[in-house]
């Protein structure tokens, strides 16, 4: 028997995962995602990934970013090294992809920001 924290909704149920004739029983859910969610960690467990990626630009020196989608958890360490390589030298803004299909997991890395489409320098003269 396994046992995991759900995380399918802000309920956080204990969910008990049994295999029985290829087959898995859930119990302790308190909702169906709970289901779906623990057969998932069983059969193909993914995580997202939120990060920075360096930058070329004085104002905004780090961006944030995330996974468009949840990526399987044995390729964090690879994802996350591909983040690492990454230096930004144009403008992005939120939602636009940092790295395309990385991978080739079909998912891509994208802003979470829209600081570098700002007029950063602006707002920063307006300030003093």
């Amino acid at each position: 028997m396994k046992e995991f924290s759900c995380i399918g909704c802000p309920r956080g149920c204990l969910l008990h995962v049994e295999e029985e004739n290829g087959e898995f029983i859930v119990t302790g859910n308190s909702c169906p995602r709970g289901k779906e969610f623990a057969i998932s960690e069983m059969t193909a467990p993914k995580r997202t990934i939120c990060s920075v990626v360096k930058t070329v630009f004085e104002g905004v020196p780090v961006l944030p970013v995330r996974v468009s989608e949840d990526i399987p958890k044995e390729k964090i360490f690879d994802v996350m090294r591909e983040i690492n390589s990454v230096l930004l030298t144009e403008r992005i803004g939120r939602g636009d992809a940092v790295i395309e299909n990385v991978l080739g997991l079909g998912v891509d890395v994208i802003s979470t920001s829209d600081l570098l489409k700002q007029n950063i320098y602006a707002l920063t003269e307006e300030r003093r």
